[in-house]
C-alpha cells in the first residue's frame, strides 16, 4: 500500500503541472488588455498599465512566465489580486467555507443516498422502491436554484425554521440547508448506483454461501453485500467531493456565502486573471487529492483488491 501511494503520488506531479501550465496559458492569453476593467470605461493610463505589466511579467515569453509563477509556487506564494492582497489571503478565507459545505453536501449524498439505495435494492418493484426511483427523478430534473428559492423562501422566511442566509464564519449548523440542496442530484445518482449495486450483488455466490453458512441478515448484508457494492459510489462521491471543492457558485450566491465559487465568479467577471490562476491550482490539486483518496479506499472497501 505504501508504494502504491508513493507511485500515486509520483504520477500526480506531471498531471498537476501539466493541468497549471495550461490553466496558466489558457488565462495569461486571452486577447485584449488584461487591466481593461479596472479603469471603468476610461482607458487606463499607459504608466499604470506598463506598471501592471511589469508586475506580471507580462513582456516575458510564456515559459518564462509560467517558470516564474511555478517557482512562486512551490514557496507557498500564490500571487496578488490586482488590488494588492494576497492571493493566499483570499483562498485562507473562501475556502474553509466552501470546504465545510461540500463535506455537508457528501455527508447527505452518503448517508441518504446510500440507505435509500440499500432499501431498495434489498426490495425491488416494491411500493418503497418505486418510490425512490420517482424521487430521485424528480430531484435530478428540479434545478438547484429552483430548489434553493423555494426552500430558502418556505423554511427561512415564511416558517423560521432555518436562518435564510449563512453568517460570515458559515457555522455548520447553517450550512445544513445549503449543504442538502447542493446535494441532491448527486444523492439521486448515489441511491441509484447503491440500488444498482446491492440488485446485482445480491445474486452472487459469494452472497448465496454467506446465506447458506448461517450468517445473520446484517452481516451478509452490512460486510458482505455491501462492502462490495460501493465501488462505484466511492468513486462517484470522491469525483462529487472534489467537484464541490471547485466552489457552488449558485448555492453560494443565495445563501450569501464566501467561498471558492463565490470569488472565482468575481475574477473572472472583472478579468482578474492573477485570482483566477491563483485560485483553480488550489482546486486542481485538491481534485488530484481526492483521485488518490478514492483509489487508497478501494481496498478497504473492497477485500478483493489488494495493492502489491
Amino acid at each position: 500500500m505504501g508504494r502504491y501511494a508513493v507511485r500515486r503520488l509520483l504520477h500526480l506531479i506531471p498531471v498537476f503541472l501539466g493541468t497549471t501550465a495550461f490553466i496558466h496559458w489558457l488565462v495569461w492569453s486571452v486577447p485584449g488588455d488584461p487591466f481593461a476593467s479596472l479603469c471603468g470605461d476610461r482607458r487606463c493610463p499607459d504608466a499604470y498599465v506598463a506598471a501592471m505589466t511589469a508586475r506580471y511579467r507580462l513582456d516575458d515569453p510564456w515559459p518564462a512566465q509560467y517558470l516564474h509563477y511555478l517557482g512562486n509556487l512551490l514557496t507557498g506564494d500564490f500571487g496578488r489580486t490586482f488590488g494588492g492582497r494576497e492571493i493566499s489571503d483570499v483562498i485562507a478565507a473562501a475556502y474553509p467555507n466552501t470546504l465545510k459545505l461540500a463535506v455537508v453536501a457528501v455527508g447527505f449524498e452518503a448517508v441518504v443516498g446510500i440507505t435509500a439505495g440499500v432499501v431498495t435494492g434489498l426490495r425491488r418493484n416494491g411500493f418503497l422502491d418505486n418510490l425512490v426511483l420517482v424521487s430521485t427523478l424528480f430531484l435530478l430534473a428540479v434545478p438547484a436554484f429552483v430548489l434553493c428559492f423555494t426552500l430558502q423562501f418556505l423554511l427561512g422566511v415564511r416558517w423560521g425554521l432555518v436562518d435564510p442566509t449563512v453568517s460570515p464564519g458559515a457555522p455548520p449548523h447553517e450550512l445544513l440547508l445549503p449543504g442538502f440542496i447542493l446535494g441532491t442530484g448527486s444523492m439521486a445518482y448515489v441511491a441509484r448506483l447503491t440500488r444498482t449495486g446491492v440488485a446485482e450483488n445480491q445474486r452472487a455466490d459469494y452472497i448465496r454461501t454467506a446465506v447458506a453458512k448461517g450468517l445473520p441478515r446484517r452481516r451478509v448484508v452490512g460486510v458482505h453485500l455491501l462492502r462490495n457494492s460501493l465501488i462505484s459510489v466511492v468513486t462517484f462521491l470522491g469525483i462529487e467531493l472534489g467537484n464541490l471543492l471547485g466552489g457552488a457558485i449558485v448555492v453560494e450566491g443565495i445563501f450569501g456565502i464566501n467561498g471558492v465559487g463565490g470569488e472565482v465568479y468575481r475574477a473572472i467577471l472583472i478579468k482578474e486573471g492573477s485570482t483566477v490562476v491563483g485560485l483553480t491550482v488550489v482546486l486542481v490539486l485538491a481534485y488530484l487529492l481526492m483521485n488518490l483518496l478514492v483509489d487508497l479506499l478501494y481496498a478497504a472497501v473492497d477485500p478483493r483488491i489488494r495493492y502489491d
